[in-house]
């Protein structure tokens, strides 16, 4: 802990993770260190989790910051927002980045096994966020309990992998034991002395306990500095702390019980209003318990001294009189009115199977929590479900706040299945509501063939309601569309755009539907003007129309035809729409579609990392549909790297997913990835195997997805002598670019095409000219330097080797090492062993080691943008940033921004201004050999 404070105030942020058994002294630790760290000019901030402040989210974070909920949320709009968590995560961001930006901070959290599970998600990415700031975080859990939450385990795990270090409290060593038996008794102790302290298992609390308490009902004797047993026979040393409460009256033990209903703190209001008495009454019990050392001030609370001594009292109640007492606090918080939540944490608990007013409390907390934690509300929902008789007629309406949550929260699997109970027993005319949120479930776990058939079961329902209607025909659209299966809901797309009373949420459906339709037909123009009309309708639509997020679709399609910058627009707004309107099962789609942006773009490093971003949140989220093309994008960097094991490992995903899941969006653009993988790995056969084991429509479909495809499927078909497929793919990429004059691209394609299958250099010069795609602008000069190097009676072999240079140049800038290679031995066959101009291998660490995008993050960074701005300023996701962050230091050798900042202050002043993030890479100029 000293190690770690001693670093941040030096710049370098870090993690503890303090865990241990209950007594063993991680509350202590933790306010040592925070005594320390304010004595030494640390910002201190210290929370505290408890059992019924558990339903509150966020609770030890915000209280550690001294503000509210809803002071965290002024002045901001969430009337309509439906999930609070990445609003709230990202106020809390701010507000400690900002802390942090001003000199060291120390935030303690203790007793995270009661932390609501969005405590658990905001600390798994604030820690890796804020990481290169000066911030020590000390996390502690008692460990033990035997109901440790499965997300604590996995959220400490995370940490731990990314660099936390555990601080875990063992038992005292019996040399220890005897250190403080003398400290405490003022005399060396004899062997009964030490044989009943050891019997406390070396746990510091409950042995001072014991000392205290043997020394105080004079146990012991002191004889000559030597400390002896007096009496024969000892309670079970377990029992000190039961025998310190046996030593109260009896008012004050029954008045302790009731406290400790409350939970560890209460106020005294509170529990006089249990007792029935005024506050006045319980003044002589109340200094009785503080004089025994159980209950101690806590502000404007009482609490009691350690959890063990509250966990001592509540043992002594029998179960049902807790249960009673439990009932008793939530009608009593009920009552009061406000907020609902204090209660649910006592009738969650406490209430019976139809206990009408219980069972209303659980229904508006789970209302409440919704926004701010679904988790919680999904586990009050399922609670009240539980408790409501099948014949209830409330019980519609409590499953499906229940699937709501639950979808919410990710817990997809859960909510599918409650759904399909109900589903059993309900007639037709109830079902069609929970049909259509079957039909969403099945699409965000990317299972999109199971969702169609539960939207078609509810459409074909006699006198559908109309705010049903346009709901469920919006989930038919988006089933086909993610099985590829446009043409089947052409017909009722027209039709539902030809009906001026249709709902927005059908017309936005129809709508992207044949914008796909007509795109992937080579109407690109139409195509796109249909989804950006879906994205004018959805923005002022109904929720279900917004969360369809025609954006992101729109920027799928822009990004195959090449046009980065609009592109990148929509993924943002998007992005921004995910997080402002609360759409958290979403999180993750902007990072897919962005990782396929960057790779056009030819920044590999980009878009591994932002594939990496995509599949982390899906994971977390739940939600499936996207992977794919994180796993394509992930194989495609890394058949171009030449990894080609990872490239296998990522393939075997893509395939386990898409088999496993029935995923088919994204699928088209990844029989790119899974063709080049199979050149990659088998030659220019396996490559046409796996072409050919797609149907010609998808093969012609890919030549608008993916258009440099058509030279590599050109080239591909003629190095297996398949002539005839070869000038197939030609005709069709020509009829492309004649139908579409407006996207360069597409004649770039049909150009290098062409220019392959006729050996036209003219054609391949000015696709090599014409492609913005770095890459392929590269295979273009490639393959016009192998013409031109090859050409029968006449080569020029200049021109050829110029061709190649300029290929090798444009490889090696976007990291394509297995391309670079091959481009390398064609330059050897012309007899070029050393060219006048190379690119340096980059360095593995230093300056020269960071990528394009690290080196601006860096330089912004040391010139004192919070991540947020970073983020902001180069259209990238805050997690992105991070990520960058860490790989810069780890690249420099430094751990914080201070240092970054000094060691860009040593560069030349050229070199050390304010970046854009279109300035280009200075580490990689060109030097002569």
């Amino acid at each position: 802990m000293a190690r770690a404070l001693r670093a941040a105030a030096e710049g370098r942020g870090g993690v503890l993770l303090v865990e241990g058994q209950m007594g063993m002294g991680k509350s202590r630790l933790l306010h040592e260190a925070a005594e320390v760290a304010e004595h030494t000019g640390f910002a201190v901030l210290r929370g505290t989790a408890d059992e019924l402040s558990q339903m509150m989210p966020l609770m030890p974070l915000i209280s550690a910051l001294g503000e509210s909920p809803h002071a965290l949320l002024t002045g901001m709009a969430v009337s309509d927002v439906l999930d609070l968590r990445l609003l709230m995560t990202e106020q809390l961001r701010s507000r400690l980045e900002g802390r942090a930006a001003q000199g060291p901070v120390l935030v303690t959290l203790d007793d995270l096994h009661w932390a609501d599970s969005t405590t658990m998600l905001a600390l798994r990415t604030l820690a890796a966020d804020l990481a290169s700031y000066p911030l020590v975080w000390m996390l502690a859990l008692a460990r033990g309990s035997g109901d440790d939450p499965p997300r604590l385990d996995r959220l400490f795990e995370a940490l731990e992998r990314d660099g936390a270090t555990p601080v875990r409290l063992g038992p005292l060593t019996d040399d220890a034991v005897a250190q403080i038996v003398e400290d405490v008794l003022q005399a060396s102790p004899g062997p009964d002395v030490l044989a009943l302290s050891g019997a406390t298992g070396g746990n510091p609390f409950l042995l001072v306990e014991l000392l205290g308490k043997i020394n105080e009902e004079g146990a012991v004797q002191i004889d000559g500095g030597h400390a002896r047993l007096a009496w024969a026979e000892l309670p079970w040393v377990r029992a000190i702390t039961r025998k310190r409460l046996d030593g109260l009256s009896a008012t004050t033990r029954h008045m302790l019980q009731v406290a400790a209903i409350l939970g560890r703190s209460f106020a005294v209001h509170d529990l006089a209003e249990m007792l029935g008495e005024p506050a006045s009454r319980l003044l002589p019990a109340l200094e009785e318990a503080t004089a025994a050392g159980v209950l101690v001030p806590s502000g404007d609370l009482l609490a009691f001294r350690h959890d063990l001594l509250r966990q001592a009292v509540t043992d002594a109640v029998l179960p049902p009189v807790r249960l009673a007492l439990r009932r008793q606090a939530g009608e009593m918080l009920l009552n009061r009115g406000g907020s609902t939540v204090p209660a649910a944490a006592h009738l969650v608990h406490s209430a019976r199977p139809g206990d009408t007013r219980a069972l209303d409390g659980l229904d508006r907390a789970a209302r409440e929590v919704l926004c701010a934690s679904p988790q919680t509300a999904a586990d009050l929902a399922l609670r009240a479900l539980e408790l409501t008789p099948d014949d209830d007629s409330h019980r519609l309406a409590r499953t499906a706040a229940a699937v709501d949550a639950l979808t919410v929260t990710g817990r997809l699997a859960e909510a599918a299945d409650l759904v399909r109970e109900a589903l059993a027993t309900l007639p037709d005319a109830k079902s069609v509501e929970l049909r259509c949120k079957l039909a969403i479930i099945m699409l965000l776990g990317g299972q999109p063939g199971e969702s169609l058939a539960e939207a078609e079961i509810a459409l074909a329902q006699p006198d559908l309601p109309p705010d049903l209607s346009g709901v469920v025909e919006l989930s038919w659209f988006k089933a086909l569309i993610a099985l590829n299966e446009f043409k089947r809901g052409e017909e009722r797309a027209v039709a539902v755009l030809a009906d001026p009373v249709r709902s927005s949420d059908a017309r936005v459906g129809a709508l992207l539907l044949l914008g796909h339709l007509n795109f992937l037909d080579g109407h690109v123009e139409a195509g796109l003007d249909q989804l950006r009309e879906a994205v004018v309708i959805a923005s002022e639509g109904s929720i279900s129309a917004r969360l369809t997020h025609p954006r992101l679709l729109l920027a799928r399609i822009l990004t195959c035809m090449q046009r980065v910058e609009e592109a990148e627009t929509n993924i943002q707004a998007a992005e921004e729409e995910v997080r402002g309107e609360g759409h958290t099962p979403y999180a993750a789609n902007p990072a897919f579609f962005r990782a396929r942006l960057r790779l056009v773009a030819g920044r590999m490093d980009d878009a591994s990392v932002e594939a990496q971003t995509g599949l982390s949140l899906a994971e977390e989220f739940g939600t499936h549909a996207f992977e794919l093309f994180g796993y394509a994008v992930l194989a495609i960097v890394a058949v171009r790297t030449g990894d080609i094991a990872a490239a296998t490992r990522h393939i075997e995903s893509y395939r386990s997913e898409q088999a496993a899941l029935g995923l088919r969006f994204g699928s088209l653009w990844g029989l790119w990835a899974l063709a080049l993988f199979a050149e990659a790995t088998g030659g220019p056969g396996a490559a046409k195997e796996m072409l050919e084991s797609a149907d010609r429509t998808r093969r012609m479909w890919l030549l608008v997805v993916e258009p440099p495809s058509a030279a590599w499927m050109t080239r591909i078909a003629l190095m297996t002598g398949d002539r005839e497929t070869a000038e197939e793919v030609v005709e069709a990429a020509e009829r492309l670019k004649r139908d579409n004059p407006g996207f360069p691209v597409l004649a770039a394609a049909a150009d290098h095409a062409r220019g392959l299958l006729d050996g036209d250099s003219a054609r391949l010069s000015r696709a090599a000219a014409s492609y913005r795609d770095p890459w392929s602008r590269a295979s273009a000069s490639e393959d016009l330097g192998a013409l031109l190097g090859s050409t029968a009676g006449a080569p020029d072999t200049d021109a050829a080797v110029l061709c190649l240079e300029q290929s090798l140049e444009g490889y090696e800038r976007v990291g394509a090492l297995r391309d670079v290679a091959r481009v390398r031995a064609r330059l050897r066959q012309l007899g070029v062993r050393r060219r006048h101009w190379t690119y340096s291998e980059r360095p593995s660490t230093g300056w020269g080691s960071l990528t394009e995008t690290e080196g601006t993050v860096a330089s912004l960074v040391a010139h004192g943008l919070t991540n947020r701005q970073v983020a902001t300023r180069m259209f990238l996701s805050p997690h992105t940033v991070s990520f960058h962050l860490r790989q810069v230091f780890r690249k420099l050798g430094i751990g914080s921004r201070v240092e970054l900042a000094r060691l860009a202050a040593e560069l030349a002043p050229e070199e050390n201004e304010v970046p854009t993030p279109s300035s280009p890479d200075r580490a990689r100029r060109p030097r002569p050999r």
